[in-house]
């Protein structure tokens, strides 16, 4: 086991980390958010879902599927659900009638997706997959600097669209003071 895979988390942890970032992120949009920021909030969530279903495909359900066919009977089809709503999103535009129905319809796949893998999926792998969860954790995470580097500044833009000015406000302040204090520190 090289150090990467003795230092990365599990797959299963990553993957849950995928959910909790995907739910979050669903949480924060509202039908009467600005129409920049839902934009924002729907960027943020379909690239993520991107990367994950593709993260998924390529590397947890080959090994999955190698070890137990039974368990990943239908994820595919949700993955391609969750792209044609995602395509559907993208032609649209925030103010569109639609738009707030269409999201909804996709946080209610996704939602249905992360409730089965975490329920029978995930703890099947950590009992299937045992000793190799950190490795393939380890391969999970050099994949993923591989899709998400090309859109770096998408991830970003969006990150900052989506952020309340109060949280941009306090974020500045803190590097404000910190810069402060570092100053002072260091002129001791």
């Amino acid at each position: 086991m090289n150090v990467m895979s003795k230092l990365s988390p599990s797959i299963t942890s990553m993957i849950r980390l995928d959910h909790t970032h995907a739910l979050s992120t669903f949480h924060r949009y509202h039908a009467d958010t600005a129409p920049e920021t839902k934009r924002a909030l729907v960027n943020t969530a379909c690239l993520a879902i991107e990367i994950h279903a593709q993260l998924e495909e390529e590397i947890f359900y080959p090994e999955m599927q190698a070890v137990d066919s039974g368990v990943m009977d239908h994820k595919l089809s949700d993955h391609e659900e969750m792209r044609r709503l995602i395509a559907r999103l993208r032609a649209m535009e925030p103010t569109d009638a639609e738009y707030d129905d269409t999201f909804m319809q996709l946080m209610r796949i996704v939602i249905h997706h992360v409730a089965e893998e975490e329920t029978v999926v995930l703890p099947a792998a950590e009992r299937l997959l045992g000793d190799r969860l950190n490795a393939l954790g380890a391969k999970m995470t050099k994949r993923r600097l591989e899709l998400a580097a090309p859109r770096t500044a998408e991830i970003v833009g969006n990150t900052v669209r989506a952020m309340p000015a109060s949280t941009m406000l306090v974020g500045a302040g803190a590097l404000l003071a910190g810069g402060y204090l570092l100053r002072h520190a260091f002129k001791r």
